[in-house]
């Protein structure tokens, strides 16, 4: 099955469970996308997929400017992960497909 779609998302971080829908455009070993939630949308930034792996950046501006780096493995149509906001630590970040 492939990795495209959008997935209905939870980040579980300190500041709590952040909502988010996150869209993922592949193109080869490569994709695009965004993730939309309440702190706004944020781009993906070097996709890349790997079988049924996806690992992405995005830079983060609410509530403060971070690089965020990401992983996922999509397993039929859940996807689980986690984003790493690099001082902050790791998050688990896990979806459905919408």
């Amino acid at each position: 099955m492939s990795v495209a779609g959008s997935y209905n998302c939870v980040t579980h971080t300190p500041m709590g469970d952040q909502i988010s829908t996150f869209t993922v455009n592949p193109d080869g070993d490569s994709f695009t996308g965004t993730n939309s939630g309440q702190m706004g949308s944020m781009h993906v930034e070097n996709g890349k997929v790997n079988g049924n792996t996806l690992t992405w950046q995005m830079n983060m501006t609410v509530p403060m400017p971070m690089t965020l780096d990401c992983t996922a493995t999509v397993d039929g149509d859940t996807l689980s992960g986690t984003v790493t906001a690099g001082m902050f630590g790791s998050f688990p970040m896990e979806g459905v497909r919408a």
